[in-house]
């Protein structure tokens, strides 16, 4: 109930502030930055044999973009810029040891609430963008970037003794120092469908867990 009053709450933020924007800020000087929010459900691929996970594994990035425009009209332009980004996976598993020589994900036998690795990378999103009549925009972009958080979230029944524990791991071994792929987003003014796939898996090759890779669906919001 307190996260969808929160969501509600931001929503309402989000777009009481794009109204006192479009009195202040000129359009021309919009569209040089544009500054915006990602939420999504990852969609895990080559997951691992026995791993099933959660319909829902909601996640977001934060960006900031400055803005090139290509054309004279406006209709046309390239964004650049830094962002946060960060995907969760929820599942009926756990890695073995976030510190091991190898990453092994064994399905959890005892009672559990939730389990979640959580990655999280700064990027560059590179965006080509393109706004039609009324306000329809399509950006088809690439991401890159790299790993500076990561940790292992377990609530449930400790397995040597059957007491409910919260246990957080910080800094899993072997991720991949990268992450990149493409982008898509359609939509109309500030808020547009937004797609991503990640390319690379989020663990290096060879440590035990290979190409465990998210495609990302969900909206984007641009307040500004």
């Amino acid at each position: 109930m307190k996260r969808n009053i929160f969501l509600i709450a931001f929503l309402l933020t989000i777009f009481s502030v794009q109204e006192i924007n479009a009195q202040i800020i000129s359009e021309s000087a919009k569209r040089k930055v544009t500054v915006g929010v990602d939420f999504f459900t990852d969609i895990w691929l080559n997951q691992p044999d026995k791993m099933e996970t959660r319909t829902v594994n909601q996640g977001a990035n934060v960006f900031m973009q400055y803005n090139f425009l290509l054309n004279e009209t406006g209709t046309v332009s390239f964004g650049i810029g830094p962002g946060i980004m960060n995907h969760n996976l929820y599942s009926n598993s756990k890695i073995q040891d976030v510190k091991g020589d190898s990453i092994i994900f064994k399905p959890i036998i005892q009672n559990y609430r939730r389990s979640k690795v959580n990655v999280v990378y700064f990027y560059i999103p590179m965006d080509v963008k393109l706004r039609f009549k009324n306000d329809i925009k399509l950006t088809i972009g690439f991401n890159f970037g790299f790993t500076i958080d990561s940790k292992q979230k377990y609530f449930g029944d400790r397995p040597i003794d059957n007491i409910r524990v919260m246990e957080k791991q910080k800094k899993i071994e072997h991720l991949d120092k990268y992450t990149y792929g493409p982008t898509f987003r359609f939509g109309w003014k500030y808020i547009t469908i937004y797609g991503s796939y990640q390319i690379n898996g989020i663990f290096e090759k060879g440590y035990g867990t290979d190409n465990l890779n998210p495609i990302s669906v969900g909206i984007t919001l641009t307040p500004f």
